[in-house]
């Protein structure tokens, strides 16, 4: 690793202007390309305490060894230097989007003399005007097989087209009429192309003039009583119509606009752009991406805009389709600042371009639809990588191997502690079997033996509780095999025993009541009954200390035992003065990654559970004689503790299971608490508030214990 400070610039030399710069490493491959408003105080933010810089950007300038930058006049030229230069370095630093899928598009290749409609992929051509993207090709050949009926434009290849010039017959299409037979001269190329610049325009949503006219066309010839002409008009608008329901109306004015949304988690985000034209959906794409770099939501959707509309010159009308930049970019956060992003797209379009967040009505609406979509494209990817036994066997073998384990760790167990301030101090355990979480084994802890933020002291607790169950379980199925074979009620030869083909231990005969590993009133195994392979804690070198000290003193000394760092991602191990570091792209370090972040979420769910419960009643906690179920009943009947603290006793009295006593001591508590004490409602679990008209105070917000909020 590098030393920053070895390569940091004097003071005085990064100008105070906008600009572009480069970190490269010690084979001078340019790692990342950042710009900035100010190199200046851009780049003296990287060269500060290590520490205090996000993990990502710690590993980024700890790998590089210089840095160099060049200056622009503007915020907009800085964004297009910055885009050319990601496409021509590919910084292994810089967000890249990959797409989840390979899109294909409707495509019109106007270039030609007889423009051809095909399917295509990959990068676009020019002279090629493009529709779509669309989620499958079936949708796409469906659309024009219909189309085909009223624009019967080529879709041959080349060289069948040429084929059936030399021989003089068209092909099957023309024969049956989805094909106008340019090879033959049956149209004359302007007539071809004309059929062309139609089927064009009525993918672009310029549909409704051209129905209109069909369909005067069609009452024309009713009444000049050429039936057979009107019938085939009417199949024609028939099969319009077909193709237009196949794309739904979202917005009623026509809107030409795209809709973008991130869905995000820790490791890795999805973008969703949906492609509106004529008020309809006309497409729609995905990227997934590895969060390499330390970058918000907005920053996400800036290099979403960049690499959607990078390559993209003109309009979306004048391009077809969803090609192009359209008049509107509706996205779920507006990058910081937005106007030269703004100008940026503006500039590629050739007129004004709206980059805003749609705050109401159908667009807000389709916004949220897109959102929900994203969400879903991560989901799947996740599940997609987690499910994949190749994959989860590769992940198990790259632990073991930077572990030098004897063999991969098929059950994970991972730790994490959680509380608010030092206050509910809890923990969480979370079992991994076979890369797969396996819920039903997890267990959530109370650090009860002491109070106060010492997480060290609190991992070790939690370590020793856990394997002291499982020392005891293991004795007790020690002794009911023991005591299982003295007896011969369900030995290995007995019926029900051990040995029987089928049978379920533990049940009947005296091996029950000693207790085996199946608990036998669920037939499931007991609490803590198997040992795990690895033990993950969510920390560094001080909890993975403790960890293997409460390990040691129980005289275990078979379970492995790794904390990851949340900070560089860094895997340590006991004794160990330098971390184990993993690859990025390491399935194993994905597999760690999964797992610690589960339990960090299981471990803040128990917390705010445990804060919550304790906030429910407030000051009736403090009322002698009263138990729950009268303080939901009093909470019930007045709505807060306002409407209480302003009854009489005659009216506390009239609330079911409350006595004259009672509501006299209620009243009196009542009257000497302070009035702001909060309580909650239980048969909601809404915070019930002293004045209706006046919101509650926000509760506070849980911290892990890095003391970074949750």
């Amino acid at each position: 690793m590098a030393d920053p400070s070895s390569y940091r610039p004097k003071p005085g030399q990064i100008p105070d202007s906008p600009g572009v710069y480069r970190f490269r490493d010690e084979h001078r491959r340019v790692i990342y390309v950042g710009k900035a408003k100010s190199l200046r105080q851009r780049l003296s933010s990287y060269f500060q305490d290590i520490t205090n810089l996000h993990q990502r950007t710690a590993t980024m300038v700890t790998t590089a060894a210089s840095v160099e930058w060049t200056v622009v006049s503007t915020e907009v030229e800085a964004l297009q230097l910055e885009y050319s230069w990601i496409k021509e370095y590919d910084p292994r630093f810089n967000v890249k989007y990959r797409d989840d899928k390979s899109y294909p598009s409707l495509a019109v290749t106007m270039h030609e003399e007889f423009p051809r409609v095909q399917v295509m992929r990959g990068p676009k051509r020019k002279g090629v005007r493009y529709f779509g993207p669309y989620a499958h090709a079936w949708a796409i050949r469906e659309t024009v097989d219909l189309l085909l009926r009223v624009f019967p434009v080529r879709t041959c290849s080349a060289g069948v087209f040429k084929r059936s010039a030399q021989i003089g017959r068209p092909c099957l299409l023309g024969y049956i009429g989805k094909c106008s037979a340019p090879c033959v001269g049956r149209v004359s190329p302007d007539e071809h192309r004309e059929l062309a610049e139609e089927f064009c325009d009525f993918m672009a949503g310029h549909a409704g003039t051209y129905l209109r006219r069909l369909e005067q066309r069609m009452k024309d010839a009713a009444t000049a009583m050429e039936y057979e002409q009107a019938a085939r008009l009417r199949d024609d608008l028939e099969a319009l119509r077909r193709a237009m329901e196949k794309n739904a109306v979202v917005l009623a004015d026509a809107t030409d606009a795209d809709l973008i949304a991130v869905a995000e988690d820790e490791l890795e985000a999805a973008v969703q752009i949906f492609h509106v034209r004529g008020g309809r959906v006309r497409g729609q794409r995905g990227w997934v991406t590895d969060k390499v770099e330390a970058v918000d939501t907005a920053g996400l959707v800036e290099h979403a805009v960049q690499q959607l509309y990078g390559d993209e010159s003109g309009d979306a009308e004048q391009s077809g389709g969803s090609g192009g930049v359209p008049k509107e970019v509706l996205v779920a956060v507006l990058p910081e600042p937005a106007a030269p992003l703004t100008d940026w797209l503006s500039d590629r379009r050739g007129s004004q371009v709206s980059l805003r967040v749609p705050r109401r009505g159908d667009k807000k609406d389709l916004m949220a639809t897109v959102q929900r979509n994203a969400s879903q494209a991560l989901a799947l990817h996740k599940t997609r990588r987690a499910s994949d036994l190749t994959t989860r066997s590769r992940a198990l073998e790259e632990i073991a191997a930077a572990l030098d384990l004897d063999s991969a760790p098929l059950r994970i167990e991972c730790y994490d502690i959680s509380h608010l301030q030092g206050e509910d101090v809890v923990a969480s355990m979370v079992v991994f079997e076979d890369g797969l979480a396996r819920k039903s084994e997890y267990r959530r802890f109370q650090i009860k033996s002491f109070a106060g933020q010492d997480d060290v002291r609190s991992m070790h607790e939690v370590i020793s509780r856990r394997f002291r169950r499982y020392l005891q379980e293991k004795q007790r199925t020690s002794e009911w095999q023991e005591q299982d074979g003295v007896n011969g009620v369900n030995g290995p030869d007995g019926a029900g025993g051990l040995g029987s083909p089928g049978a379920i231990p533990g049940t009947g005969g005296t091996g029950e009541a000693a207790g085996g590993p199946v608990d036998p009133d669920t037939g499931r195994p007991r609490r803590f009954a198997y040992p795990p392979q690895l033990v993950v804690v969510d920390g560094g070198q001080p909890q993975v200390a403790a960890a293997r000290r409460a390990l040691a003193e129980l005289g275990i000394a078979d379970v492995a035992v790794c904390g990851l760092a949340k900070r560089l991602e860094e895997v340590w191990l006991p004794g160990e003065d330098d971390p184990v570091i993993l690859p990025r792209t390491s399935e194993g370090l994905y597999l760690l990654q999964r797992v610690r972040d589960e339990a960090h979420r299981f471990a803040i769910n128990y917390q705010r559970t445990k804060r919550s419960k304790s906030m429910k009643a407030g000051v009736l906690d403090t009322v002698p004689g009263l138990g729950e179920t009268r303080r939901q009943a009093l909470l019930k009947h007045f709505g807060s503790l306002k409407r209480l603290r302003s009854a009489t006793v005659e009216e506390i009295c009239e609330v079911p299971g409350i006595g004259r006593r009672t509501a006299e001591t209620v009243a009196a508590a009542l009257a000497a608490a302070a009035p702001a004490a909060p309580a909650v409602n239980t048969a909601t679990g809404e915070i019930i508030e002293e004045d209706a008209g006046t919101p509650a105070p926000p509760a506070p917000v849980p911290s892990d214990h890095r003391g970074k909020s949750t």
